[in-house]
This record gives structure tokens, sequence and C-alpha cells, in this order.
């Protein structure tokens, strides 16, 4: 899917179910030969200011200098050594829900230490909107909330297009071996066959069928993973499309109910209006 894998255009459709909670955030120095062993209970992220520290996590080393960012996944143990000099840097603790679906971070590889080049404009936002938090300036705490959601949607655009490669990459067999360590990825099949039928009715038992489980498992499971049940999923995707078809001012109502296989312009009215308080006539 263009922009990235099918897995991660979640957070397009479903970004209003999002739930960023900030538990708090600080400026720290540590001085040179400080070490520490530690896991967080909740995400965690530090943007390097000064100095260098060298990080081993998931098995994998690796140094942070300025500008760099490092993401800590809660519970994810990791080693931290500061370089000759030491070093400052920002931090930030934080949980990350879409729906019902706790820390939706989980399920993607984010975690480890972001090169600075590749997030510099978010980073830097980030780090001014502190500046005026911690000076306790009017509506802070928003700018800090929003400024760190910019950062984390860089992180994941960069994640995105970095998965998509790999697969574009991959031989078929090994995208399928490696699909299946990841409990999002299994609902690939179902994100890429929703996006190309938009047009018709879809059935939950066709949905299932394309992954292999029973109806039944399948509900629960997507609902788990996702934090949304399949059926609102569909629903939620339709007036995402709904709203850009309206926006774009070239389609009629009767064209677009068609376009989102709704069976007449009545039905599709009413599911608009359930989800927008207004009707389509009044939308655009």
């Amino acid at each position: 899917m263009k922009g990235g894998s099918a897995s991660f255009q979640l957070f397009n459709e479903l970004s209003e179910h999002l739930t960023l909670r900030i538990s708090s955030c600080n400026l720290m120095r540590h001085p040179a030969a400080w070490s520490e062993k530690k896991q967080h209970p909740d995400y965690d992220l530090w943007l390097i200011l000064e100095g260098t520290v060298s990080l081993l996590m998931n098995g994998a080393e690796g140094t942070a200098g300025p500008g760099d960012l490092v993401l800590f996944y809660p519970g994810m143990p990791y080693s931290a050594f500061a370089g000759d000099s030491g070093y400052r840097f920002l931090y930030i603790h934080f949980d990350f829900d879409l729906g019902d679906r706790p820390r939706i971070l989980d399920d993607y590889e984010l975690a480890g230490i972001v090169p600075g080049a590749a997030v510099a404009e978010e980073a830097e936002l980030f780090r001014s909107c502190y500046e005026r938090y911690r000076s306790h300036a009017i509506a802070s705490s928003v700018r800090l909330k929003g400024s760190l959601t910019m950062l984390l949607s860089r992180i994941i655009e960069q994640a995105a297009e970095a998965d998509l490669c790999l697969r574009q990459q991959e031989e078929p067999a090994s995208v399928s071996n490696r699909t299946k360590q990841r409990q999002m990825d299994t609902l690939i099949p179902v994100f890429d066959f929703l996006q190309k039928n938009l047009h018709r009715p879809i059935a939950i038992r066709e949905l299932a069928e394309r992954v292999g489980m029973s109806e039944k498992y399948f509900i629960t499971s997507f609902r788990q993973t996702v934090g949304v049940t399949p059926g609102y999923y569909m629903y939620q995707i339709r007036m995402n499309r709904a709203r850009e078809y309206l926006h774009l001012g070239t389609y009629t109502i009767k064209q677009i109910a068609a376009l989102l296989g709704y069976p007449d312009p009545y039905a599709f009215s009413k599911a608009f209006k359930k989800y927008y308080n207004r009707p389509p006539s009044q939308f655009r």
C-alpha cells in the first residue's frame, strides 16, 4: 500500500481513537562513567541534547548523540553508559493507546535509536514546546502533547517506509515467516482486502476466511489487536472515505453511496449522519 505497509494505515484510519497520555517530562544530565540497567513501566522517549550515551537494547548495541532520539518500550530491559563527557537529555514518559487496545506501539518495531537527521524538525519543535511547558505558559501542556504526537508520527512514518522497502525486497516465503512473528501483521490481508472492496457489502465471515480463522475467533482477535471491532473498523474507513469524497465535490451522494458499498443514498446518509451528526448534504 502506498505510503507504508497496510498495518501502519491504522494510524490514519483510526486516528481519532488514539489516546496519548503524558505522565512526566523533564531535563536530566548524567556525568561521565555513569551507567544504569533498567526498564520502564511505560513508554520513555529521550532526546539527546549534549554528549553521547551507549545503549544495549534487545541484544543490539548503539550510540546516541546530540539530536538523536531513543525510544524505550514498557518493560524493555536496557543498559545505558555515558560517554567521556556525560550527556544531557530531555525525557518524556507516556502511554499511547488505540481504542480498546493499550500500548499499540508494541505491535511495531520502533524501539531503539532514531537518528536525529530523520526527525530534526519534529525534535526541535518538541524541544521548544518543552521550554514553554517548563515556564508554565498558557496551554503549554497542549503544545507539548501536540509536539510529541508529531514526533511519534514522524517515527511511525519512517518505520512504515522502511517496512515497505523491506517487504518489496524480501522473497514471499520470507515475508510470510516474518508476518507470523507479529500479531498485527497477520491482519494485513484483511486490511488490503477492505481497501479494495469498499464498493460492496463485506461480511465478517469473508474477512475471517482471509486469515484462516473462525468468525468468532477473528472478531475477538481483531478487537484485541486493533482496539475496535472489525465491523466498526469497516464503518470508520467508509466514513473517512465519505468525508474525502464530499470534500472533493466531484461526486453526488448517490455516487458516493455506490463507491462505499451502500445499497442506496438513504442508507449512506443515515450512516453518515450517525457518525458526523449531520447529513452529507450539509457537509460539503
